[in-house]
Formats: structure tokens, C-alpha cells, sequence
């Protein structure tokens, strides 16, 4: 596909023409120094003198992530001034689209200048090579350049995490207070210790680490009191809290202990000196999900201990046997009975409630917290349904699989498939793989799918199955070439543009058809 470019004027201005008023909008993340706010301002002043832009108004957002529209006060205010008729300006300029933000969403975006157009103001993107001019073109493009930036976020986030794994599993701890009985410990690259860390402060050498000690003696036995007192003495964590409460014993944070405090002692794994990360997750700042425990990340033995890992281990069956006694019934009434007092749930919660099983415990039982929360009526603020949904996807793969692999040769193609990436390689020219895209239902009831394609394995041809709503049943199939994207992903509605409509089958008799060396006609 050819797109044509629109070129930008040349000087435009007039000395007797008056000067458009504009505003500026810049924006730096704390991830992209490169972007700073004077070199965005730079070249805003430089489009606004060279096409008769007069600034009158100016809004920045200095340090604020890209990913939402939450805690970017300026452009928030923008919007409100805009909308509020209060913008003394006639357009907004902006160093480039991915200013306005690093959308997953890259409709969010497009959003934001489409409240600017409702009220007559025009959006200038200064440092891009397109005019915003509403051509299609440029529409193209803009497209692209959003889906590119919330890419990018993605990426990046994929990249700091798998580097934040690795460096657990090296032993180093990655962020967090140390807790009660335990000191930060700073190194350099080749294990030397060079100082504690005080409460607040932070490494300052990008090639330090950090790693957990032993703290004062006098932390140390109150950590090791609290286990005997749970596994040897038989003490419940609620009555613990009210010991060292009677005593005058703070927690390392100065405050008075409850049940929920004195619970976390006894189930973290760095008392024992293992060190875990990922027990929950914020991707992206979308929303915050409890992982389950097959997908934390631990390096056992990281630390020195300052709890016996028998005494650990007791201290977690105690827990796990409490539980245990339990019927589903009783706990889900219990759970009941939380959310009736609280009107509200989460894991701190249910660790405060003195009469009520731990956290932990409903995830073991019920295989979540979200399951739980499902069965006693419960529904949080972000809607966490989709994890659900993608195991369920995860089980309908291999059959729907076998179902192409059985069609393809039953119109006469051969087909080997490897067990470990599920790749499909058909009568030894092409390979193929077949990937399930959960739906996504707007607020408005129009269909959306997100669709990655596998940029390591790179096969000649990508089924894709878009699950229908309410993701019981496939909606139709797609079939994509190799597309030369560094980080592939489609952005599906339920009729698509860019050309992609040229590759939607409702059946799979195309892809049969090319296996078989035959005719569509004949296999359809």
C-alpha cells in the first residue's frame, strides 16, 4: 500500500496577517529523559513562528507516565478548559502524538483530540513528518503512531520486568521495605558491601544492588517470638497482636500490631532468606492482579535467615490446616460476612478480620481470590473476568487445533506439528500457527480484538480465531501473512480497514484450499 505524504507549508506567515492563538502541551515521563519539556517547547516555538501561531497558554506535565489519563493534572485541565469554553486559543500544539499519552488503547488518543475538534480547536503534532490535516493519509498514520506508542510501553514494560526477574533470581532485592528484623544491605557489581540503607534512601550507582541482612538483635527475637508463639505456644496472630500491643512493641513502621501484620511475618519467605517477587502485578498501570503462586519468581536461600526454615514450615501448615477445617460453606459465610461489615474486599482486609480465614487461605481453597469473590457476590473495581476467560481459552487451544490439523489433512494437505511451540509446518513449504483472540465488548456493545503475532517463531501464515461474544464459540477466522513488524500487534474492530479485510474468511476452506494445492471454489 502507497501512502501519499502531505508536505508541510513552507513559512506561511504574514506580517500583516494576525497570528493564530495557540496553546502548548508538553509532557515528560520519568522513563524518556530525551523528551524533556524545554526541547518539546523548542521546537513547539519554532512550528508556531514558522506557520503564524501566536502561544498564549501553556500546560506540562513533568515526571507523568504516558499510560493514563489519572494524575496528569495539566492535561486534564486542558480538557476542561476546552470543553468549559475557556480556552482563549484556537489550537493546541503538541511535539508529537505520542505526547498525549502511551495507550494501551491507542482510541484513548484519538479520544483526546476529538474533544479538542467537538469544540473548534485544532490539534498541530509540531515534530511529526505528516500535516494533521484530516487527509487519510495522515489518518493512517496517526493510527499507526498510536498503536506504535502504546507498543512501545508494552515492550519496555516486558523488557524491566524479565530484567527485574533475573535480578531476583540473582539474589537482589528489587524495591519494598525490608520489614521488621531485616536491614538493606548496598553492593557493588561484584558483591561488596558498602553501607546499610537508612529508611527512604535509595541506591545512587545504577550498577549497585541491594540485598536483605539480618537487623538489630533486639528485631530479631521479636520476629523469632512471634513464631514461637504461633507454632510452639499455639497463640492465634490476633492474640499475638494484642501481646506485643500490652508490651509497648511497635512494628517497624511505628505502629501498634494487628492480625493482619502479625500474619505477614508469618508467611514471608524472606524470614527463611528466599527472596520472591511477583506475588502481584500492575502492568502497564492497567490494574493490579494477584498472580498465582506457579508464577512468582524466588531465588531460595538468597538472604541469611533469622527464622528456622522447619519453624517457617510449621508455621505455614498451621496456617494451611486451619483452613483445611473449614467447609467451602463456612468460609464463603465467613467471606459473606466481611463484605457485609467492610462493603468492600481485598487480601489486607481479609487479614484483619479476626474471625476469618487468611488471604491466602481463599486462594488456596477456591484457586483464587476473584473465585471467591465471585461466589459470595462480590465484584471489584476493575473488572478481572478476563483471567478467567483466557484459561478457559488456554483449555479450548489444543481441541480447536486438532480440529484445523484434521481438516487440513482431510483436504488432502500433510501436517507436522511441533510440541513444543505448537507451530504447524503444511506439506513441507509453509509453516502456520493459530492463535485464539479474546473478545472485548465496548460500553457502546461493538466488538474489539487484540491480536499478537508471534514475532520469534514467525510463521508464513497466522490463523486467527476471534472468539465471539461472551468467548463460548469462534466468530469467524482471519488469515494473516508474515508482516514485517518488529513487535506485531493488531488492533481488530468487526470490520477492519487497512486492507486486512482482504485476508477475513468466514470459514477456513481458504487456508484447506492452500494446503491442498486446490482451488477455493472446489474446497468451499
Amino acid at each position: 500500500m502507497v501512502i501519499e505524504w502531505s508536505q508541510k507549508n513552507g513559512d506561511t506567515t504574514s506580517s500583516d496577517r494576525p497570528r493564530v492563538p495557540a496553546a502548548t502541551y508538553v509532557r515528560m515521563s520519568t522513563e524518556h529523559q530525551k523528551y524533556s519539556t524545554d526541547n518539546q517547547l523548542a521546537v513547539i516555538r519554532q512550528y508556531a513562528d514558522k506557520n503564524g501561531f501566536e502561544i498564549v497558554r501553556s500546560y506540562a506535565d513533568e515526571g507523568k507516565s504516558g499510560l493514563r489519563l489519572v494524575g496528569r493534572d495539566a492535561l486534564q485541565n486542558l480538557l476542561s478548559d476546552v470543553e468549559g469554553g475557556r480556552a482563549d486559543y484556537k489550537a493546541v500544539l503538541v511535539y508529537d502524538v505520542s505526547r498525549w499519552g502511551r495507550f494501551q488503547d491507542p482510541d484513548e488518543a484519538a479520544e483526546i483530540e476529538l474533544r479538542c475538534k467537538r469544540q473548534g480547536i485544532l490539534v498541530h503534532y509540531c515534530a511529526e513528518q505528516f500535516a494533521n490535516d484530516g487527509s487519510m493519509g495522515s489518518s493512517i498514520i496517526k493510527t499507526m503512531k498510536r498503536a506504535m506508542a502504546g507498543e512501545y510501553s508494552r515492550d519496555l514494560s516486558v523488557k524491566v520486568s524479565t530484567g527485574q526477574a533475573n535480578l531476583i533470581r540473582l539474589g537482589y532485592r528489587q524495591g519494598g521495605a525490608p520489614g521488621i528484623g531485616l536491614r538493606r544491605q548496598l553492593v557493588d557489581q561484584n558483591g561488596t558491601p558498602k553501607g546499610e540503607l537508612a529508611r527512604g534512601e535509595h541506591k545512587s550507582i545504577a550498577t549497585d544492588r541491594v540485598i536483605l541482612i539480618p537487623g538489630p538483635e533486639e528485631e530479631i527475637r521479636i520476629v523469632r517470638r512471634i513464631y514461637d508463639l504461633f507454632v510452639v505456644k499455639g497463640q492465634i496472630e490476633v492474640e499475638i497482636a494484642a501481646i506485643l500491643n500490652a508490651e509497648g512493641i511497635l512494628t517497624d513502621w511505628d505502629r501498634p500490631w494487628t492480625r493482619g501484620t502479625v500474619h505477614q511475618v508469618l508467611i514471608n519467605e524472606k524470614y527463611v532468606g528466599n527472596n520472591v517477587w511477583g506475588r502481584t502485578s500492575f502492568k502497564l498501570k492497567q490494574s493490579h492482579v494477584r498472580n498465582p503462586e506457579g508464577e512468582w519468581v524466588r531465588a531460595n536461600g538468597a538472604f541469611v535467615g533469622i527464622v528456622p526454615v522447619e519453624t517457617f514450615d510449621r508455621a505455614r501448615e498451621i496456617i494451611a490446616a486451619r483452613a483445611e477445617r473449614l467447609s467451602d460453606d463456612t468460609m464463603l459465610e465467613k467471606l459473606a460476612a466481611v463484605l457485609e461489615k467492610r462493603g468492600y474486599l481485598s487480601g489486607l482486609i481479609i487479614d484483619e478480620m479476626e474471625d476469618c480465614p487468611s488471604s491466602s487461605s481463599y486462594s488456596h481453597r477456591f484457586g483464587s481470590l476473584l473465585r471467591a469473590y465471585a461466589l459470595v457476590g462480590f465484584v471489584p473495581d476493575h473488572d478481572y473476568r478476563y483471567l478467567e476467560i483466557n484459561r478457559a481459552l488456554r483449555r479450548m487451544y489444543p481441541d480447536l487445533l486438532a480440529e484445523i490439523i484434521e481438516g487440513l489433512q482431510s483436504s488432502g494437505g500433510s501436517v507436522s506439528q511441533d510440541r513444543e511451540t505448537d507451530l504447524l509446518t503444511i506439506n513441507q513449504e509453509f509453516s502456520a500457527s493459530v492463535v485464539i483472540v479474546r473478545c472485548l465488548q465496548t460500553t457502546t456493545g461493538s466488538l474489539r480484538w487484540k491480536v499478537r503475532l508471534d514475532t520469534v517463531l514467525r510463521p508464513d501464515i497466522t490463523v486467527v480465531v476471534r472468539m465471539g461474544p461472551g468467548n463460548l464459540e469462534p466468530y469467524d477466522y482471519y488469515l494473516l501473512p508474515l508482516l514485517d513488524m518488529h513487535q506485531a500487534v493488531l488492533r481488530l474492530c468487526e470490520f477492519s480497514g487497512l486492507s486486512l479485510d482482504a485476508y477475513r474468511c468466514e470459514t477456513l476452506a481458504r487456508f484447506y484450499a492452500m494446503a491442498a494445492r486446490r482451488p477455493f471454489s472446489e474446497v468451499a
